[in-house]
């Protein structure tokens, strides 16, 4: 009996090892996958430094032809970090605004409103994307910026030189900011001096924290000075930043919060109505005075819902 408990305690662990060893398995090799940034990724497929180079140059549209003629808008998408080709996202933002024209009028809109409103739809739907893209990917990078900053300060105080931190920070941390250092570490590895290199990354990104960091660069490559206790204190700059950016969008919650409210019961309750009692309206809809009225409506509840956005953002 003493044998058969002592066989069942054995299964019992081993069991217990092979579920952590492959527990350790797993979670290590997904630690490694989310931890390497976009350039590590292409530079583990095979190609040299300088494809990866100019892929990367590639996606931000920094090199090669552009569909958009206006540096405005050649600069959102950069800034946005879009990968897809411009014509596929054209392409898709397209299709999804004929898709909800197609989705009114299932709802009962007429066939010809219906597509009118689809041909603004395909101008504005492609800025908002980029715009969300840009806000979410500055959000994030102004998070990573200070912890950044950091480990180029612990970077130069083991006596590394500057472009070397930076590629530090290129191997180190995921994207958006390390796939960015790494253009700059690839672009100073092949002629390019730092402080254009850091010029261009900010044109990139577009970043309101991102000048101070290249202001001091180019201030300590040109006239000298204590490059690791500027950063040191620069990387506390921008953490009490983003403490009070914080502090003030918590404040201001309730303005946005309100506009919200006011956006939604308008459109539910007419969503409502519609599902419920589909009858309700179905004499008025043929009237053109009806679409008039609806029109101004929500044109006043966007002139509405932009004066309470404004008085609840605030700019640093």
């Amino acid at each position: 009996m003493t044998a058969l408990y002592l066989i069942y305690a054995a299964a019992a662990i081993t069991g217990i090892l092979i579920a952590e060893a492959v527990f350790l398995i797993y979670s290590g090799r997904n630690d490694r996958r989310v931890a390497v940034n976009r350039r590590m990724r292409l530079q583990d497929s095979m190609l040299s430094q300088q494809q990866v180079l100019v892929q990367l140059r590639k996606e931000r549209g920094v090199d090669g032809a552009s569909l958009f003629s206006l540096n405005g808008l050649r600069k959102l998408r950069a800034q946005s970090g879009l990968v897809m080709p411009i014509p596929r996202f054209l392409l898709t933002t397209t299709g999804a605004a004929f898709g909800i024209a197609l989705l009114l009028a299932y709802f009962g809109v007429p066939l010809r409103m219906a597509l009118l409103a689809a041909l603004p739809l395909c101008a504005i739907l492609p800025l908002m994307t980029l715009r969300f893209l840009r806000s979410r990917r500055h959000k994030l990078f102004g998070i990573q910026l200070p912890e950044a900053l950091e480990l180029i300060t612990r970077s130069l105080k083991a006596g590394h030189p500057v472009p070397v931190a930076i590629a530090m920070v290129a191997r180190e941390m995921p994207d958006p900011i390390g796939t960015e250092f790494g253009l700059v570490a690839d672009e100073v590895t092949f002629g390019s001096d730092l402080v254009t290199a850091l010029h261009a990354m900010y044109q990139r990104v577009g970043h309101d924290d991102l000048p101070l960091f290249v202001t001091a660069v180019s201030i300590q490559s040109s006239s000298g000075g204590n490059l690791r206790e500027i950063l040191d204190g620069l990387s506390t700059v921008i953490r009490e930043r983003g403490k009070l950016k914080r502090k003030v969008r918590s404040i201001s919650t309730e303005g946005r919060m309100s506009a919200y409210i006011l956006s939604a019961i308008p459109a539910l309750l007419a969503a409502g109505i519609m599902v419920m009692m589909p009858e309700f309206y179905a004499s008025i809809w043929h009237v053109p005075m009806t679409w008039y009225l609806l029109g101004g409506s929500v044109a006043w509840l966007l002139l509405g819902n932009a004066m309470m956005f404004k008085m609840a953002n605030f700019r640093f």
